[in-house]
């Protein structure tokens, strides 16, 4: 299992200065989709100037104009790029396609998506699926069955990702349990008091 930071609604100057601090400390750095609207493509290229080490994810959720947002987020230094489940069948091929092509990755966001469109859009091999739980609802999130359930359900989708307030018992819980290929962690480590004392702590959870 491999851990990915998010690094969301902070200042672009912050973010490149804890995506410094965790550089070949965590498998995947997320730039958030709140960095992704406050400073455009421009900043993918700062941050991945400043992760020589560190895998590089653009949450863009790009709904529409699926090749064109992908070509620009690969070309400015992404390593992997998100695309909403929501999205048209047309869109997430034209994604896909693009991410097959520079020999990337396409990550979907299955936020709020219907079990009717997972059926439609579960045939991209290569692509990583990610649960994601609202950082808006304020319902409890049990990530461990959450998993298993989408797993029975659609045992042939091989690679999966996982995000929702997920904190260090949950992801021991998940990497024990060796479905999930990457969980995903905010606050609980850039907004941790130590963010590299939490980032390893994190680590050592998922990597056992």
């Amino acid at each position: 299992m491999r851990l990915q930071t998010a690094i969301d609604r902070v200042s672009l100057e912050e973010a490149i200065a804890l995506a410094k601090q965790l550089d070949g400390k965590t498998d995947i750095l997320e730039m958030g989709t709140s960095l992704v609207k406050d400073y455009g493509n421009l900043a993918i290229e700062k941050l991945r100037e400043s992760l020589p080490q560190t895998t590089l994810l653009v949450d863009s959720k790009t709904i529409d104009e699926g090749a064109y947002e992908f070509n620009q987020a690969f070309r400015y230094g992404g390593d992997i790029i998100t695309v909403m489940g929501a999205a048209s069948l047309a869109t997430l091929q034209a994604c896909y396609e693009v991410a097959q092509k520079e020999n990337k990755t396409m990550m979907i966001d299955l936020l709020e998506v219907a079990d009717e469109k997972i059926e439609e859009i579960k045939n991209f091999p290569e692509a990583i699926y990610a649960l994601h739980h609202s950082v808006d609802r304020k319902d409890q999130f049990d990530a461990a069955s959450s998993v298993d359930a989408f797993h029975k359900k659609y045992p042939n989708i091989n690679r999966l990702a996982i995000a929702g307030g997920i904190d260090l018992d949950q992801a021991r819980i998940l990497a024990e349990q060796g479905i999930i290929e990457v969980v995903i962690v905010g606050s609980k480590i850039a907004k941790a008091a130590d963010p590299l004392k939490a980032v390893n702590e994190f680590m050592g959870a998922v990597h056992k």
